[in-house]
């Protein structure tokens, strides 16, 4: 990852990035590479991997590892988070907003209150993995002899069919880990689907407690927008779409960046 010197550091405002489930911190590389002259990028490599802080139902330990590390900076953030991250960021801008100078929801839609009380129910009677890609994930492959068949599998995966050739590579990169003789994903499926099952229901509740600015960055064919829309979201979020799916920083990371710096500027974060 490009390293920014200690003299950049006192000029530069600080950007917190989240990832999305599955997809560890460092696999954003590409998209990082357009924001890291203009800002001095920080993030937890892989949420939910913490023994400290496991996935449960509302992600609250979740939320107080992302807590916890912005605590430790110097001075408050621009959080920006990818789907998981950006929910994550949300929920840390509105319990601690003295940590947060803005935040942006990449393709992070907040679910409102009709669709939140569906969501809720699909709980009660253990049928939510019908409506999140939780059941999906159990079944992922877990391992390969090697990076070059790794990069051959997810290339015929209809999740990656869009990303870059750069950011496919990225993510066999640092999206796999060395262990017995084989690689397998960074992020545990198990882990992954546990954060699928436990997604909060109820965040639209918090929008009245947001007191940060806030933006909103989604894939203009994103099939989480489509289903969730962003009704709950206008007139609190500035909202803008890019062309791109749920994943589009791995498709399109260059403009992507491009968009994150542009609302940064809206949010006043200079």
């Amino acid at each position: 990852m490009p390293q920014v010197n200690d003299n950049a550091r006192v000029d530069k405002p600080m950007l917190h990035f989240s990832h999305a489930n599955g997809f560890p911190a460092p696999a954003y590389r590409a998209l990082f590479a357009g924001l890291e002259a203009r800002f001095d990028i920080e993030f937890i490599e892989s949420i939910g991997m913490d023994p400290q802080h496991p996935p449960m139902e509302g992600w609250a330990l979740l939320v107080a590892q992302l807590i916890e590390r912005l605590e430790r900076y110097r001075k408050p953030v621009l959080a920006v988070g990818h789907s998981l991250g950006g929910y994550l960021s949300y929920f840390a801008a509105v319990r601690r907003p003295e940590l947060v100078r803005a935040v942006i929801l990449l393709d992070a839609p907040i679910i409102g209150p009709i669709k939140g009380r569906l969501l809720g129910a699909t709980k009660r009677f253990g049928i939510v993995d019908r409506v999140t890609p939780a059941a999906a994930t159990r079944e992922r492959r877990r391992s390969w002899s090697s990076l070059a068949e790794a990069e051959r599998h997810f290339r015929t995966r209809s999740l990656f069919r869009r990303f870059t050739p750069e950011c496919l590579r990225d993510y066999v990169r640092y999206g796999l880990v060395e262990r017995d003789g084989a690689l397998h994903l960074k992020i545990d499926p198990e882990i992954e689907y546990r954060i699928y099952r436990t997604i909060p229901h109820g965040m639209h509740r918090y929008l009245k407690h947001l007191r940060v600015p806030a933006g909103f960055i989604g894939g203009a064919e994103s099939d989480v927008v489509k289903r969730t829309g962003l009704a709950a979201m206008r007139g609190r979020f500035q909202l803008v779409k890019l062309p791109g799916g749920h994943l589009f920083p791995f498709e399109h990371p260059l403009e992507a960046a491009n968009a994150i710096l542009e609302m940064s500027e809206r949010l006043g974060v200079r």
